[in-house]
Parts: C-alpha cells; sequence; structure tokens
C-alpha cells in the first residue's frame, strides 16, 4: 500500500474535480448474460454468489484504476484486491464478509467459503487489513431488481456491487447489476470497461 500524491498521477483532474464533491458517486446498470454461472451452479452445487464474485475480481484486476481509491485527501495504492459479500446470520441479521481475490480460483473458493462461515458463526464481520482494495458486493436474491443506487455515506469511497434475482429464460439467464464508483477512482469510461470484463469473465467461467 503506497500514499500517491493526486497531482502525480492520471486521476489529478479528477480528484480535483471530485475529491471533496458532497456526492462523489455514480452508478451505472447493466443486465449481464449469467447463463454459464447460474448452470455451474446447479451441476456443480457451487455457490452463484461466489461465482460472480471471483468474476468481478478477475474483471477488476484487469483494470488499473481499481487498485487506487481516494481516502479522504489522499489517494491510495494497493497491491492487492479483495471482494467483500454479505453473509446472513442465524438471528436474522447480516454481517459483512472480506475475501481476498486470487485468480486461482480454487483458493478463492475456499476461502470464501471458510471465511463467511466463519462471520456466520461469530456474528461479526470479518475485514481484512488496509492492504487490499475492497470491491463491495450485495446481494438480493429474494426478488428481481432493475437497479439499485446505494448510499453514500463519505467515508466508503470503495466501489460496489449490488444485484436481485436472475431472470430465467428459455435458453439462459439474465442479471441486472448495479456498479457504483467514485469519480475520483474512476470516470465512466474505466466503469464502463470493467463492466464488459466481468460479462467476458461470466461467460469464460471455467473454474
Amino acid at each position: 500500500m503506497e500514499e500517491l500524491d493526486p497531482r502525480q498521477t492520471p486521476r489529478a483532474g479528477a480528484f480535483a474535480l471530485w475529491g471533496k464533491a458532497p456526492m462523489p458517486m455514480v452508478t451505472l446498470v447493466k443486465t449481464l448474460d449469467v447463463s454459464r454461472p447460474v448452470g455451474l451452479s446447479r451441476r456443480r452445487g457451487l455457490k452463484f454468489n461466489m461465482l460472480l464474485c471471483w468474476c468481478a475480481g478477475k474483471a477488476a484486476s484487469r483494470v488499473e484504476e481499481f487498485y487506487t481509491l481516494p481516502v479522504g485527501d489522499k489517494l491510495i495504492r494497493y497491491d492487492n484486491l479483495a471482494v467483500n459479500t454479505v453473509a446472513a446470520l442465524e438471528n436474522g441479521g447480516i454481517a459483512t464478509c472480506d475475501v481476498p481475490f486470487s485468480g486461482d480460483f480454487e483458493q478463492f473458493r475456499q476461502d470464501y467459503l471458510a471465511l463467511t462461515e466463519r462471520v456466520r458463526a461469530s456474528g461479526k464481520a470479518y475485514d481484512l487489513d488496509g492492504g487490499y482494495m475492497v470491491i463491495g458486493t450485495s446481494a438480493l436474491p429474494q426478488t428481481e431488481i432493475d437497479g439499485a443506487v446505494n448510499i453514500y455515506a463519505g467515508f466508503c469511497n470503495n466501489p460496489f456491487l449490488i444485484w436481485g434475482k436472475y431472470r430465467g429464460k428459455l435458453l439462459g439467464a439474465s442479471l441486472p447489476v448495479s456498479f457504483q464508483f467514485h469519480h475520483a477512482q474512476m470516470d465512466g469510461g474505466h466503469a464502463a470497461r470493467f463492466l464488459e470484463c466481468l460479462q467476458e469473465e461470466i461467460r469464460a467461467l471455467n473454474p
């Protein structure tokens, strides 16, 4: 992890414009073809949300802007990525869980299962140390949604993905996904590229 001078980076202009904006977050919505992970989930018993989280990490690793994040008045460069997921607790509550991203699917799967089970058992969130740029996710499988705009608390600038229940079709399945990002971290073009990469990773999924 390294603190950068925003003025000496390609994000200088965006940081100056949006770094202190009262609402610097932008949301894009894209409908994805998720036939591949739906099929893998059914045939091999792999968790659908885990597959999407891994694809999100793979797609983010292809976009350089994901490795830097505005934190207060600073721009921080990270060496590693992680994906945050939400675990349902037995008492009806929820707790978040950071899963370190690995390009090795089996490693990611093991970490995902072990860490989310740890969160469920303890009832406490699991947060990685500061060495990771964390991509947030939230799944609402109870219902189909067309899109979502997340809250902005002012202290968490991390990119965030939200999706609901996938929609079965005769020859596959689709899923609208909302992607929220801080404009000082990336521009719309970078976000659009990430969503295209996410679709490519989902279609190429072969764990």
